[in-house]
């Protein structure tokens, strides 16, 4: 198959071709370059795009939790403590079944393709049903079953804990999209011994770590006062902290926290749908990282468009150990990439492809997405979800979460 359009490579050289294409054999990418060059090389079977449209990577999204868009909107606009222990604990404790994750994954699936996501970092219960329903999607996933000190949906006692994500971890070894990883929730919901026993397993089985790390203040100032130490600081020492872990939020930190998390990568994610971000849409992530940033630093200068694009992709796979594979538009790397339109109002005139990125494009310009060499939506259609059944499913879990919680 050749994609064709303005290829924004995103490879070491951040190469642009206007008038590009991409050639793709079964799951990888066997060319990039300049169009004419690569009709005259390869033949297609099939062929993508035309003129203005861009063809990039597909998005990365670092941190998530997808089966709680079941939850979008549930109780906005309270501290994070209070959200977690008066509303979402008590709401799952009622109403997450393997059956709610399996539909929330599958929504979140819809809404992640639509926006040109292509792979996920997610952290939740029943994890071996968000995999099951994430390949079933085709969409590539680093996927962490939580660990956490009280009875959880899946798992109501520590050694069924361990042995359900010691399955989860056997079972899609080696698989293609499906990276399955390990998920202390944090250092606020977890004991020492539970952080150091989730690590454990995680490096036996070389999976990644997912955790909460430093992400309200309260973490902050409760860390001092139990452990002396800060968040980041408590779990270096501990052993749990190291290039195998994934650290969502890392807020507060302070200089010396910094220099340990300046060791490693930054990428982008969404979180949510719940709570602190109610969707999935990284390519809002790309706007507001750049603007928060310029706020924080009173500066216009700092995260500028190209290295917020680098967060989404090149970046965010650096993050999650896996810029071997996937980030870029290299020849040898997996066919991961997404076609974006640029016959819309908000795209045009381009004077700068990675501002428009940025600052002007939305997910609903994206028109065509790829994982693994397989088109998961095609000029706007999705082929892999049944978007329909899962919006229907989720108004039906709207009546019932609502009801559970008396919430009129």
């Amino acid at each position: 198959m050749i994609i064709t359009g303005t290829v924004v490579a995103m490879d070491g050289e951040r190469h642009i071709y206007d008038d590009g294409a991409v050639a793709v054999s079964g799951d990888t990418i066997v060319a990039v370059g300049p169009r004419a060059g690569i009709e005259e090389r390869y033949e297609g079977k099939h062929t993508i795009g035309a003129k203005n449209k861009l063809v990039l990577p597909g998005f990365i999204n670092g941190h998530t939790h997808v089966p709680m868009t079941l939850f979008r909107g549930l109780h906005d606009d309270v501290t994070l403590n209070d959200w977690l222990y008066k509303y979402i604990f008590p709401a799952e404790k009622k109403n997450v079944t393997e059956a709610f994750v399996r539909w929330g994954t599958r929504l979140a699936a819809a809404e992640q393709i639509r926006s040109g996501v292509t792979t996920f970092a997610d952290m939740y219960y029943f994890e071996d049903a968000v995999a099951e329903e994430t390949k079933a999607a085709g969409m590539r996933g680093v996927l962490g079953e939580t660990f956490i000190d009280f009875p959880a949906p899946d798992n109501k006692t520590r050694s069924a804990m361990l042995a359900y994500t010691e399955n989860f971890l056997k079972k899609w070894l080696n698989d293609p999209l499906i990276h399955a990883a390990v998920a202390p929730h944090s250092i606020y919901t977890c004991s020492r011994q539970t952080l150091q026993e989730a690590s454990a397993l995680a490096r036996e089985y070389h999976a990644p770590i997912l955790i909460h790390v430093a992400e309200m203040k309260k973490e902050w100032e409760d860390s001092e006062k139990q452990n002396g130490a800060s968040p980041v600081q408590y779990l270096e020492r501990i052993g749990v902290l190291g290039p195998d872990v994934v650290a969502a939020h890392c807020i507060f930190v302070d200089d010396a926290d910094r220099k340990i998390l300046a060791l490693y990568r930054v990428g982008l994610g969404t979180d949510g749908p719940a709570g602190s971000n109610n969707d999935l849409d990284v390519m809002e992530e790309i706007d507001l990282a750049a603007k928060l940033a310029k706020i924080t630093k009173m500066s216009p200068l700092a995260l500028n468009a190209k290295a917020v694009v680098e967060m989404a992709t090149i970046d965010g796979a650096r993050a999650l150990h896996m810029e071997k594979e996937i980030g870029s538009l290299e020849k040898g790397k997996k066919a991961d990439l997404i076609v974006i339109s640029l016959d819309e109002p908000n795209a045009v005139p381009m004077y700068d492809v990675y501002a428009l990125i940025a600052y002007a494009l939305k997910a609903s310009d994206v028109e065509t997405v790829m994982i693994d060499g397989h088109l998961v939506m095609r000029d706007h259609k999705l082929l892999t979800v049944d978007e329909a059944a899962a919006i229907a499913k989720a108004r039906e879990y709207q009546k019932t979460v609502a009801a559970s919680l008396a919430i009129e």
